[in-house]
């Protein structure tokens, strides 16, 4: 067992492992410490200056990302003495910054520009045509463009391509003031994970194509959610807004920190999957391929469901385990069979040794948890033998349409599939991030989804119909 040492910080005792940096106590107990340089994920650089510390007993600050605790010690990250000092380290950061902060999509989530803020440095002693320029609005590649004008060479970006994907697509260029970032020659960034530079990026040098100029941050709201695009369930925040006489649209996916999970990052496929939930949307409840009302075609369900037929749920495992848990309920009441088969999802060519998984789905762990049977043969044979097909989410039949001729088929999707057409009943339901569930990724971890968007949204939830199935059915004395 590591030992641990105690310590004071800014007049508070404080623990930590004996060793272990004094920046990591800093931020792991959100005490505030300027820095641009060092990351959690890439380890110390030392090359910013800017998380000074005043050590009692030592004959000058020092920098907290390459300063191991020690037992005793006394830290002060506040006084005038060690403020002085990093606003002198900051005057330097932006003697040679252009005036962008109008225009930079960055501004609101610019460490550079709170530091400023925070300093107050209201009155420049450097003439706007002195400053070194540099190339602006270079495309990288991979969705990111590159201002180097902004860069303050925290060098966070190389060393992610360098330490992290192994890749090394970045290097700086130059020497002394003229230093840049900037890719080798033939070489574009390009990588399954290049657009966590932009999130590493603490100014506004490195921004996403994607979302460049599309929102102002503060416009924004956020929750928390995990990526449904692989079993690994990337802890994610979810930015959206509610445009006018619109839904909440989303705008961005951002990795959150989960050490267990996903670390600090995400795969650039996880980032745009947001697109996923406008396109294709299905909206319109069908009976028979002809628009009808919900109300009616709920009715119609429980009346398909109520005659006594060999009747067969099909989950999908990108449904959560209380929409599974709701649907077993309810077939356990009709005296249905339930199967997860999903085949569809796997893909081998995409998982890799990082984050990435070939089993390109939320929730199929559940099914282990739930009981929920996944065996080929015995799908087959349940669809073979059915007369009435209950399909939540599993768009498996898209490509064995002849499968659904001469079955009755209550399905259930967020999304246009061609399932759909051959459905008696077509009800749309919310998609993944306008519920709340919760989720059980390829190692067992559970993670709890709580949406905050489409709030009064029509769109009805698989358990809110479920549980509307259910009581009439109790009404009715099944």
């Amino acid at each position: 067992m590591s030992e641990v040492v105690k310590f004071t910080v800014d007049g508070a005792e404080i623990e930590a492992k004996k060793g272990s940096l004094l920046i990591d106590s800093l931020l792991d107990r959100d005490i505030h410490i300027p820095h641009f340089c060092y990351h959690q994920a890439l380890g110390k650089d030392g090359n910013c200056r800017m998380c000074m510390v005043e050590i009692e007993g030592q004959k000058r600050p020092q920098i907290a990302c390459d300063t191991p605790v020690k037992e005793g010690m006394i830290v002060r990250t506040k006084g005038e003495k060690i403020e002085k000092v990093r606003r002198e380290i900051l005057e330097l950061e932006l003697i040679n910054h252009p005036i962008d902060c109008p225009t930079c999509d960055q501004a609101g989530e610019c460490k550079l520009q709170d530091y400023y803020m925070e300093s107050g440095f209201y009155h420049s002693r450097i003439e706007v045509e002195q400053k070194v320029t540099a190339r602006k609005r270079i495309e990288l590649g991979s969705n990111v463009m590159l201002d180097q004008e902004r860069c303050v060479l925290c060098t966070r970006c190389v060393r992610f391509c360098s330490d992290i994907t192994k890749t090394n697509e970045l290097g700086v260029i130059n020497r002394a003031d003229h230093s840049v970032i900037g890719t080798f020659p033939g070489r574009p960034l390009s990588n399954p994970y290049a657009m966590n530079v932009v999130d590493l990026c603490p100014v506004g040098a490195l921004t996403s194509q994607d979302f460049r100029f599309k929102q102002r941050v503060w416009f924004l709201d956020s929750f928390d959610a995990i990526c449904n695009g692989c079993a690994r369930g990337c802890n994610i925040r979810v930015d959206h807004r509610k445009e006018k006489y619109k839904d909440d649209q989303i705008f961005r996916f951002k990795p959150r920190v989960n050490k267990e999970v996903n670390g600090w990052f995400i795969c650039d496929e996880g980032r745009l999957s947001y697109k996923n939930e406008a396109e294709n949307r299905f909206e319109k409840t069908l009976m028979d391929g002809k628009e009808a009302l919900l109300d009616n075609a709920i009715t119609k369900t429980f009346k398909v469901l109520t005659q006594k037929d060999k009747i067969v749920f099909i989950l999908d495992p990108n449904l959560s385990i209380e929409e599974m848990q709701n649907a077993k309920n309810l077939a356990s009441i009709l005296n249905a069979d339930v199967t997860g088969y999903a085949p569809q999802y796997i893909d081998e060519s995409f998982g890799d040794d990082f984050l990435r998984k070939s089993d390109k789905c939320a929730n199929r762990a559940a099914y282990k948890e739930l009981g929920i049977d996944e065996n080929e043969e015995n799908f087959k044979k349940l669809v073979e033998e059915a007369n009435t097909l209950v399909i939540l989410g599993n768009n498996y039949f898209d490509k064995h349409l002849e499968s659904l001729d001469n079955k009755k088929v209550i399905s259930f999707f967020s999304h246009n599939f061609e399932t759909i057409s051959k459905s008696a009943v077509a009800i749309p339901v919310a998609s993944f991030y306008e519920k709340s569930g919760t989720y059980i990724n390829f190692e067992g971890i559970k993670q709890k989804v709580i949406s905050k968007i489409r709030k009064d949204s029509p769109k009805e939830t698989i358990t809110s119909i479920i549980e509307h199935i259910k009581t009439m059915i109790d009404k009715g004395n099944l």
